[in-house]
């Protein structure tokens, strides 16, 4: 079984250009990434070939020298196509591929087609075909040049010029198609979102780079069943489930999308919205995998994005995962609230949710209230939408003490407030 699995797998030359800008260390870590996204889209690394260079060669990526070097490989190893470690322009694809015979692709195109695998729900989909045809249109232009020179006679446009013409119309057509589904889409999420906020539940997002556990931690957490897996961009679509915290509060949690350097920013764009749940948080859990020798640069790639999306002035509760596997030159960020955990570790997710727990109440408002006990719809609504420290009953007045926190807009400090002077 195992032959034949490996049998599918494509053969890939990997192949990078380091600029005089780059650390060495730096370059060899993303030329790392680049080998498990390859190894995550279902492809075997047969070797690597890397150059520094001032600047990336403006016709071909890498110059003439390596190019050579390639297509020596590309005969001696027979691949099934080449990766580029970088954006590669419409020319540079078309130049490289032409010479080498083999199909070139570049990172972006690796990274929207590990997305493509990954999206399960209509949304993730459609995002993920709009990214792939806002990377598409510019594309096509070489190959209507190369088509419109097939011929056409006087007075007709060559067919190949046609021909391109109708795909970017095409193209265009379905864009706005998918822009349209998209925001009908985000009304809905929105409308899901206003109820959500109406009910007052604490939401917590968990955000990260990509593999740094999120999805277990997720899952341990709220006995889900969201995908994880040692892969790159596990899971892809945002799930919420409740869970909850040692006082028995249920705070609402969501996963989502992992963040990743050089993240194409057309797929930057077209997972905005996805990530607009880590807007409506109350508290960020940003998971870093403090076993990964890269972890600081993990972790300033997700506070750029962070800052894109505006939220870098929310709460945020650093959570640096696999401690178990952690090397002894690993230093927590100066500036970082965290914790250290396994997810795999029960007390851990104790400490972990204790932390949070703080976190929480920090965020809210303080209430000390007698109710009577014939209030039983109050007492309900106390147990399940605030955070209660202490509940007694005083048989003499037969009233209940309660003691807790509320989030500050939550629509319960009216009522509140008509209990606060008894006793």
């Amino acid at each position: 079984m195992k032959n034949t699995v490996d049998s599918l797998k494509e053969k890939v030359i990997l192949a990078g250009c380091q600029l005089q800008t780059m650390e060495d260390e730096h370059f060899q870590y993303s030329m790392e990434e680049l080998a498990s996204l390859t190894k995550t889209a279902n492809g075997e690394v047969l070797i690597q070939l890397t150059q520094k260079r001032e600047r990336p060669h403006p016709a071909t990526y890498i110059g003439k020298g390596k190019v050579d070097e390639l297509l020596n490989l590309v005969e001696e190893l027979s691949p099934d196509i080449v990766i580029l470690n970088d954006e590669l322009s419409p020319s540079q694809l078309r130049n490289l591929s032409e010479i080498i015979n083999v199909r070139v692709i570049d990172r972006t195109q690796l990274i929207l087609d590990i997305f493509a695998q990954r999206a399960k729900s209509k949304e993730g989909k459609l995002q993920v075909e709009l990214a792939q045809l806002q990377y598409l249109l510019p594309r096509l232009s070489g190959q209507g040049i190369a088509l419109s020179r097939q011929g056409g006679g006087i007075g007709t446009r060559g067919p190949g010029e046609t021909q391109l013409e109708t795909d970017r119309r095409h193209i265009r057509n379905r864009i706005n198609e998918i822009k349209q589904q998209l925001s009908t889409v985000v009304r809905h999420r929105n409308r899901y979102r206003e109820r959500r906020k109406k009910n007052q539940a604490f939401q917590i997002a968990l955000v990260g780079y990509t593999n740094a556990g999120k999805s277990t931690i997720f899952n341990r957490l709220t006995t889900a069943g969201s995908f994880e897996e040692d892969l790159l961009f596990a899971t892809l679509d945002p799930m919420t489930r409740k869970v909850l915290l040692p006082s028995t509060y249920q705070a609402l949690i969501t996963d989502t999308v992992g963040f990743i350097q050089d993240l194409p920013t057309t797929l930057v764009a077209a997972f905005r919205s996805t990530l607009e749940e880590v807007k409506e948080a109350d508290l960020i859990l940003h998971v870093v995998d403090s076993s990964n020798e890269d972890y600081s640069n993990h972790e300033k790639t997700v506070y750029k994005l962070l800052d894109q999306l505006e939220v870098s002035d929310k709460p945020i509760l650093t959570v640096y995962n696999k401690k178990d596997l952690t090397p002894d030159s690993f230093v927590p960020s100066p500036s970082a609230d965290y914790v250290k955990i396994s997810a795999f570790n029960e007390k851990d997710l104790e400490l972990l949710l204790a932390k949070v727990e703080m976190v929480a109440k920090n965020s809210m408002k303080h209430y000390s209230v007698l109710v009577p006990s014939n209030e039983g719809r109050l007492i309900s609504q106390l147990k399940t939408e605030s955070l209660i420290e202490q509940i007694q009953f005083i048989e003499e007045s037969e009233m209940y003490e309660i003691e807790g926190f509320v989030l500050p807009e939550h629509s319960i400090h009216s009522q509140l407030e008509k209990y606060n002077g008894e006793g």
